[in-house]
């Protein structure tokens, strides 16, 4: 059965996108520590993303708006608009939780839940993330999009990995 990651940054108090949703403070310290590109090794893992519609419309209006960044992967958007699909994105009504049940029982590759948070913690609830790989930025926005709310049911971690770059800790933890 594939496993699906959460992979996805936060400020160290929690928060993915400051109050207006922007996510220009995703940055190191600026120095040039030593670390790998996690980013490229993750993406080798996956061949499937599933995000929300502020995310998919955050991707193709701000963050990269002449590229799809997510080339080559197959992409699940999951909004109630009714849009017309492509190869690669494809638009879909059904909730994240029946989504990912459905997409973890085929074939292939991990499945990288790209947000945002609300999809996160549908998804968390649902004990359907197998793995968090966690960027924590330094920074603290003091306000803005949590990426955990209030879990009904406590969800025990095991650490896999720690390591970190130009100040940006990276938490890799998984289901126990």
């Amino acid at each position: 059965m594939r496993k699906a990651v959460l992979f996805i940054a936060v400020s160290v108090d929690g928060y993915i996108a400051d109050s207006g949703g922007g996510v220009d403070w995703l940055a190191g310290q600026g120095d040039n520590g030593e670390g790998g590109d996690t980013y490229s090794e993750f993406v080798k893992t996956v061949d499937t993303v599933v995000m929300g519609w502020r995310t998919y419309r955050q991707v193709v209006t701000e963050l990269s708006p002449d590229t799809w960044v997510y080339s080559g992967l197959m992409t699940y958007v999951v909004t109630h608009r009714v849009l017309p699909s492509t190869e690669d994105i494809r638009f879909v009504r059904e909730s994240p939780a029946d989504l990912v049940r459905n997409l973890k029982e085929q074939g292939g590759k991990s499945i990288w839940i790209c947000g945002g948070a609300s999809i996160a913690q549908q998804l968390l609830e649902a004990e359907l993330v197998d793995r968090l790989h966690l960027s924590v930025i330094p920074t603290m926005l003091g306000a803005g999009i949590p990426l955990f709310g209030a879990l009904r049911t406590e969800q025990k971690l095991k650490l896999l990995q720690v390591r970190s770059s130009n100040g940006i800790i990276e938490a890799i933890y998984e289901k126990r």
